[in-house]
Order: structure tokens, then sequence, then C-alpha cells
């Protein structure tokens, strides 16, 4: 196995391990969970509905195929963690309030940098709905 290989299922196991067991979490409710989102200024319901998406999403970044979707998941694991980072820091905490969030970004920036051709989009490639919107005029 190649180190290539080697780190992206490095990255790519523990962001999903760390998306879905927070995702369960979140839908559980768990007193921890619920007190972090009371801090930051969160609704509660807030918890359901990342309690579905987030173990989606890591799904998603371990089964084969759907390229696409791997796309969007990466996209929304983003979003997800920076948007976390920045709701720490505005609510003044320390930055260890941040680190996991951080900790979680730099591996699924790794994840994504390192993910197999198998595991891309081919070159190029976008929906046909949209091909002739983005040709030049």
């Amino acid at each position: 196995m190649t180190f290539r290989k080697l780190g992206y299922w490095f990255a790519t196991g523990l962001v999903a391990f760390g998306f879905g067991a927070s995702g369960v979490m979140n839908l559980v409710r768990a007193p921890a969970v619920v007190a972090g989102a009371t801090h930051l200024g969160y609704p509660g319901y807030l918890a359901t509905i990342l309690g579905i998406w987030m173990p989606l999403a890591a799904v998603a970044l371990i089964v084969p195929g759907f390229a696409r979707i791997k796309e969007w998941a990466y996209a929304g694991i983003v979003f997800h963690l920076t948007g976390a980072a920045f709701s720490h820091a505005a609510a003044g905490d320390p930055f260890a309030g941040a680190a996991p969030a951080l900790v979680l970004l730099a591996l699924t920036v790794a994840s994504y940098v390192l993910r197999p051709a198998s595991r891309r989009l081919a070159g190029g490639e976008q929906p046909a709905a949209d091909a002739g919107r983005l040709a030049p005029a």
C-alpha cells in the first residue's frame, strides 16, 4: 500500500468516524451536545438536522463510487467545520474549543487531496443541464 493510499484511508477513516459518531450524538441529543449548542447560541432542533446529515456525509466518503455526492459531502463537511471553529471563536472560547473542528478540517483537506482517481469527478465533467450555460459565447 502506497503512502498516498494509506494517508487517504487514515484521514478519511478518522473524518468518517468523527462525523458518524458526532451525528449519532446529535440525534440522541447527548447532554454535552445540547450544552455545547446552547453555549454557542444555536437552537435545539439544529442537533436533529446535523444528526441526520453528518452520518450521511460519513457514509458518502466511505462507499465506492458516487463521486459527485462525495464532492457535496466534502463541501458540507468543510462548511460545518469552519462554521464550528468560527462559532467557538465568536463565543469567546479559548483556542482549545475550536481545536477539534480545526483538526478534523485538516484531516478533511488531507482526505480530499489524497483521494484516488476512482473517487474523483472526471476532469472537466459538468452536469448536462449546465453544459450549455457555462460554455463561452
